[in-house]
C-alpha cells in the first residue's frame, strides 16, 4: 500500500536523524502525518515531519525539512521532495511506483486496503436514531447510509462491528 511504503520512509529517515543526533531519542511523532495536500497540484503525498518535531529538534522548522526533504529526495520511489511554506515536505512518487500500486490494486480487488489495524476491538456502530412518534425524514437516511458505510470501513481494517439501527420506542411519548 502506497500509504505504508512512504510511512515506512519517513520513519526511516527520522530514525537516521534521530541516530546522528538531530532528533533527540524518543521524540513523540505520534503527530506527524503524511497524507495527500490539499492542492493536488502540490504532489502526491505530503508530511508534517519538520514541524512537528522542530522544536524537539532545537531547529527552524525549514531548516529540519532540507534534511528530511534532501534524504526523501534520494530515494528511488521519490520523483521529488519539495519543502513548501515554513516546513511542509509535498512529494511526488516516481511513475514505477505508481504503476506498482495500480498492478497490486488490479490484483487484489476488493481485498485491497484491507488490514488488521483494528485487532479485533469491538465498535458499535449505531446508524439512526429514529423516532417513530414523528416523522422520517431525509436526516434519517442519510444517518443509515453514513453508519452503514463507516461500519464498512471499520470491518475493513479489522474491528470486529455492531451495527445497531437505533429505534426510540420506550418512553412516555411513545406510551401516548
Amino acid at each position: 500500500m502506497l500509504f505504508q511504503i512512504f510511512q515506512k520512509h519517513v520513519d526511516a529517515i527520522l530514525d537516521a536523524l534521530t541516530e546522528s543526533g538531530v532528533l533527540p531519542p524518543g521524540v513523540d511523532r505520534s503527530n506527524v502525518t503524511l497524507e495527500p495536500p490539499r492542492d493536488p497540484a502540490h504532489g502526491d503525498l505530503s508530511t508534517n515531519a519538520a514541524m512537528v518535531l522542530s522544536k524537539a529538534a532545537g531547529m527552524k522548522p525549514r531548516d529540519l525539512a532540507e534534511q528530511i526533504a534532501e534524504k526523501l529526495g534520494a530515494l528511488d520511489d521519490v520523483q521529488s521532495a519539495d519543502i513548501a511554506g515554513p516546513g511542509f515536505i509535498n512529494l511526488r512518487v516516481a511513475a514505477p511506483v505508481l504503476v506498482g500500486e495500480l498492478l497490486e490494486i488490479a490484483q487484489l480487488g476488493s481485498e485491497y486496503g484491507r488490514s488488521d489495524k483494528g485487532k479485533g476491538v469491538t465498535v458499535n456502530v449505531e446508524y439512526v436514531s429514529a423516532n417513530p412518534t414523528g416523522p422520517m425524514h431525509m436526516g434519517h437516511c442519510r444517518g443509515a447510509v453514513v453508519g452503514d458505510a463507516l461500519a464498512d470501513l471499520l470491518e475493513a481494517i479489522g474491528h470486529k462491528v455492531i451495527r445497531e439501527y437505533y429505534v426510540n420506542d420506550a418512553g412516555s411519548q411513545v406510551d401516548t
